[in-house]
């Protein structure tokens, strides 16, 4: 018998959340991902303010910073539309 038959056994494990913990999960998952996207709009909002107040009050900084921020929430929405595709991607169905 080779290791590769002692093995196969082990590879047919479905690992499951015990009891009725996914829907605590499942409730934590979205309130992040609810809280997420709530950051992500005020962060719009703060930039944009940035950067209509720095014109208006003629100040390059302000208006640098709001342009980054408004740069950097872009690609944060870019990465909240991605990333929890390539974890389902990674972890598949829960069986190994």
């Amino acid at each position: 018998m080779t290791i590769a038959n002692y093995l196969m056994p082990l590879t047919k494990v479905c690992p499951k959340a015990p009891g009725d913990a996914q829907k605590y999960v499942d409730d934590v998952q979205g309130n992040v991902q609810w809280g997420v996207l709530i950051c992500l709009a005020i962060a719009a909002v703060v930039g944009i303010g940035a950067i209509v107040c720095g014109r208006i009050f003629s100040m390059p900084h302000a208006s640098k910073g709001g342009v980054i921020t408004i740069v950097v929430v872009f690609f944060a929405a870019i990465g909240y539309m991605v990333v929890p595709g390539i974890i389902s991607g990674i972890t598949g169905s829960g069986c190994v």
